[in-house]
């Protein structure tokens, strides 16, 4: 380095306030062998040696094609129109960040002025923002909205059919914070929430009641009745929905949703080994100070030219940190972007199009499936393009048999808890078509 801050009487100084000779001492309590462990390292390799050789494990890896997966659980293997990964390569779009200077980001604010009209379209809602870091912390930071438009009501109550992974993330957000969360159980048999599971936990602490539709176990669940019951106690109904299943289900602002948070990777967005993905949320017009993120705004200038703003910035930056909405300090506007190429690429019909395949496909497998000995339907609710089945062998069992066949299965609820070793979610997009799906019921593992 050519420059350091501090002088050697800095260090010393330093160290004399810690009570150390060294900086060495610093690491004396972690054991020698850990802190100069021998890395055995083969030897260097040329680039093009190197290439070789991790193309030779890349191909170790079982390669989803887009008829042999049926695992969904949250993240979905959907078609990518071409047209996204063209757009999003754009020097404009691919290394653009927060526009804080709008004169010169006008591209970058339409874009996400589009994803916000595009997402509070498709969920039903007054305003969205512009996205959250994924489904899971938008499902959190929805239901900390509520909290805060509530006021004094401090209660959470989450139904057992919400994403589990999701549920931790709220839990950990909670933390710390005097806001009490109740988690209701898996509802047994027939994995649904039903509003008798739900009321006598309600009262008039309650800030909101988190729900999600379809379910994580793919249940079309009863959401008027919910946000009925949370609304009779003044406290707020809190979705975590799916894009997709909004192209034929009625959209949550419809069915009395007060705040919608989502995951937005299935428009558009590669499933990536996990990452990153996008978050939606949305609500209504008088919550809207209380959502965290970045909205976007349209307007005009002296000349009455259209030109786009960053509004509403409740952000710890922006104003008294006690005022901030939240600590979501930026947005994943790569991704938003995507989304927003994908929607306007494939329109209205085409959205309704890759639901109703998805739909069509999900039940095809469900009928063939549970035909066979042994397999029944352990999903008590109607589904859209998820479901549960119950096998006649341990779910993984039924998984390294399909793996073998080249298919990638459904989801091992046993992994949840060992009560459900013998269940299995499985899940169909547009991708699957009848072949596939005929391939899966012939390679499972008879009863």
């Amino acid at each position: 380095m050519t420059f350091n801050p501090h002088t050697p009487e800095d260090r010393a100084a330093m160290l004399a306030a810690i009570g150390a000779e060294r900086p060495d001492d610093f690491f004396a309590a972690i054991p020698g062998p850990i802190r100069f462990p021998a890395l055995n390292l083969p030897p260097a390799l040329t680039e093009m040696e190197a290439s070789a050789r991790l193309a030779a494990l890349a191909a170790r890896n079982q390669a989803p094609t887009n008829g042999n997966v049926f695992l969904g659980a949250g993240s979905y293997h959907h078609y990518v129109p071409a047209t996204v990964g063209q757009i999003l390569a754009r020097g404009e779009f691919y290394t653009a960040y927060t526009p804080y200077q709008p004169e010169v980001a006008q591209g970058t604010l339409q874009v996400i002025y589009e994803f916000q009209s595009m997402v509070a379209d498709l969920v039903g809602m007054d305003v969205a923002n512009a996205s959250m870091y994924d489904g899971a912390t938008a499902l959190a930071e929805a239901a900390l909205m509520a909290v805060s438009s509530t006021r004094q009501r401090h209660r959470i109550v989450v139904t057992g059919t919400v994403h589990p992974h999701y549920r931790e993330v709220l839990r950990t957000y909670l933390s710390g914070l005097s806001i009490e969360l109740v988690e209701l159980p898996l509802p047994e048999p027939g994995f649904v929430t039903r509003i008798d599971d739900v009321l006598p936990h309600l009262g008039d602490d309650l800030a909101c009641l988190v729900v999600q539709y379809p379910s994580f176990f793919g249940g079309i669940e009863d959401l008027e009745a919910f946000a009925d019951a949370a609304h009779r106690v003044g406290g707020q109904l809190v979705v975590s929905t799916y894009p997709v299943p909004l192209g034929m289900l009625k959209p949550p602002g419809e069915l009395g949703a007060d705040v919608v948070a989502a995951e937005g990777q299935a428009l558009g967005v590669a499933q990536s080994y996990g990452g990153p993905y996008v978050g939606l949320l949305a609500t209504r017009q008088q919550y809207v100070r209380q959502m965290p993120g970045r909205l976007a705004g349209i307007s005009t200038d002296q000349d009455g030219k259209r030109g786009y703003v960053l509004t509403l910035q409740t952000r710890e930056q922006h104003i008294r940190r006690e005022k901030a909405t939240s600590n979501i300090c930026t947005n994943q506007g790569l991704m938003a972007t995507a989304a927003t190429v994908y929607m306007a690429t494939v329109g209205p019909a085409g959205f309704r199009e890759v639901a109703a395949r998805s739909y069509q496909n999900a039940h095809y497998l469900a009928s063939a499936l549970t035909r066979l000995p042994g397999y029944e339907l352990a999903l008590a609710a109607p589904f859209f393009h998820e479901f549960v089945v119950r096998a006649p062998v341990p779910a993984h069992e039924v998984n390294a048999r399909l793996l073998d066949s080249g298919i990638i299965g459904g989801f091992d609820l046993g992994l949840l808890d060992d009560r459900y070793q013998p269940y299995l979610l499985l899940c169909c997009t547009e991708l699957n078509d009848r072949a596939g799906i005929d391939r899966l019921v012939a390679a499972v593992p008879a009863a």
